[in-house]
């Protein structure tokens, strides 16, 4: 693995970046690297992202009686993020590293997912309506998630035949990793600025 070339800091208080596996990906890695590998993940996550709804149901009456967002909560969310971004980064073949099983910011692994605190607080009425704001982002991203799809089985197949991950694939899945990373924060109110339709940083 190269250097980790994150991309440059967007000032979007949402970000997702990861370092293109200069070396490649072992072949064998496409045939179990995305769903039988994972699995230990995937029962943890399922158990830490039913409590992290709860704690956003919480959140949402901290956020409409007191413009704060409980930081505690907040930390939680922002960690189960950053372990669903690096455990999905892992299934796309991102890295043959596996991911830790942490909430926390794990600097040097080789995905990666930072959020802001929203400092400023976060006005009342905006849990009300910004699931119903992001109708046009979950359109956008069901066509991109399919095209994602596509995206990733076709370097696996790459994979399995010349051990290398094509860049226009892994940047396009890449783009989709943020895009869906940004519109979820804003689903649970990390930030009041609406996210960009893109998939750069």
């Amino acid at each position: 693995m190269a250097e980790l070339p994150y991309a440059a800091p967007s000032d979007y208080p949402v970000s997702v970046a990861a370092g293109y596996p200069e070396g490649g990906i072992a072949r064998w890695r496409a045939l179990v690297q995305s769903w039988l590998l994972p699995v230990p993940q995937f029962v943890v996550l399922f158990f830490v992202v039913i409590a992290a709804y709860i704690a956003a149901l919480a959140a949402f009456f901290a956020i409409i009686f007191t413009r704060r967002y409980p930081r505690g909560i907040f930390n939680f969310l922002a960690g189960t993020g950053r372990w669903l971004v690096r455990v999905s980064g892992y299934a796309y073949f991102f890295t043959e590293r596996y991911p830790p099983f942490s909430l926390g910011e794990e600097p040097d692994y080789p995905v990666r997912a930072e959020f802001s605190y929203p400092e400023q607080g976060i006005a009342r009425w905006r849990p009300l309506v910004h699931s119903l704001l992001l109708i046009p982002h979950w359109i956008v991203l069901y066509v991109l998630g399919i095209v994602a799809f596509v995206c990733w089985f076709a370097a696996g197949v790459v994979i399995l035949f010349t051990g290398s991950y094509p860049r226009a694939l892994y940047d396009l899945i890449l783009g989709y990793l943020r895009w869906s990373a940004r519109v979820n924060a804003y689903a649970v109110w990390f930030t009041e600025r609406y996210p960009p339709f893109s998939l750069s940083a």
